[in-house]
């Protein structure tokens, strides 16, 4: 009998809510007209442990006891592995369950199952996630987060730009950022000084990185020293084309499918765990010009995927060099 399960659910009450906000949800029976209640708020909680009997029941315990409704529920025990993974989303009343007692509500469920992993996030109430992004020449990734962040379709808070390239003054990108007071930070860059040094003092306070296209390889000593998360963007499907204009290599080479992979950086070139990839199919008909454009809009939209799920807590790593994406 296999041990894989994976489970999803969702309450009957709240089909449709996707179409109206969550700050519009009341408890069945609440009063719409009721001076005393209560706006409800949503909650993500991403669970982490040895695989045991009951984990689940105590996670829908946790969130039931205190009122919480949960909307959906995903849940993955890989076989003979005995480990368990699970990402709830739920709603709740914050004047019944306060932020500081549901930390401790489920830090007391992370010491009962010896969670390696036991994360909440209520996003309307939590500071967004404080990135700093990182691009070399290249501008249709960089620009697609600004205006990613500008339109509200991602999570974030950009602090600064750092770039190995010197934009001009009146390029698109300096007057976004001059506009929406983002610092832009150029760090000429050599061979032998790859300005590390001058990158980790210019992000000390973000939650994470992102490689918006950052021709510079990051050392191990980088890593270790920054200590978070960097999230990076690959112009092929891991492992691909590699070296100088991967598009004029496929390209040459005929290729009928295209890709993009975002992953973690790591020591190890290209080699971190993957989050999200995409893929489009080219033809003869394609001219190199068509073939650039389908491969820009790849890279694009899975790096732009990839933060996004990360700031939803949808990832989760797996076996060093997997994740879990729910």
């Amino acid at each position: 009998m296999s041990l894989t399960r994976r489970v999803s659910t969702s309450l009957p009450q709240v089909i449709g809510f996707a179409n109206r906000s969550f700050k519009s949800l009341r408890f069945p029976g609440q009063s719409l007209d009721s001076s005393s209640s209560s706006v409800l708020t949503h909650g993500i909680h991403v669970f982490q442990c040895p695989d045991a009997v009951g984990i689940v029941a105590k996670l829908s315990d946790c969130i039931a006891s205190k009122g919480g409704n949960i909307l959906g529920a995903d849940v993955f025990v890989p076989e003979n592995k005995r480990v368990f993974y699970s990402r709830s989303q739920f709603i709740f009343d914050p004047v019944k369950w306060p932020r500081e007692q549901m930390d401790e509500d489920f830090n007391n469920l992370s010491k009962m199952f010896n969670a390696m992993r036991s994360v909440v996030r209520v996003p309307d109430q939590d500071p967004k996630y404080k990135i700093a992004v990182l691009a070399s020449k290249q501008d249709h990734c960089l620009v697609d987060l600004l205006h990613g962040w500008q339109d509200g379709r991602l999570p974030v808070d950009i602090t600064c730009v750092i770039s190995n390239h010197d934009r001009g003054s009146n390029t698109h990108v300096i007057r976004f950022l001059e506009r929406h007071g983002i610092p832009y930070h150029y760090l000429r860059t050599t061979k032998e000084n790859k300005r590390e040094g001058d990158i980790l003092e210019l992000v000390p306070n973000t939650d994470f990185l992102v490689l918006a296209r950052y021709m510079q390889i990051l050392s191990g000593n980088f890593l270790r020293s920054y200590g978070k998360d960097v999230i990076n963007i690959h112009h092929g499907l891991l492992p691909s084309f590699k070296g100088g204009n991967p598009s004029r290599q496929a390209f040459d080479a005929g290729v009928k499918l295209i890709g993009a992979t975002s992953h973690f950086v790591t020591e190890e070139l290209d080699a971190g765990p993957i989050i999200e990839q995409m893929v489009e199919r080219v033809s003869h008909r394609d001219n190199l010009l068509s073939f650039v454009q389908k491969s820009e809009n790849l890279e694009k939209q899975c790096l732009a995927k990839a933060i996004k799920s990360y700031c939803e807590l949808r990832v989760l790593p797996y076996e060093g060099k997997k994740t879990v994406l729910f």
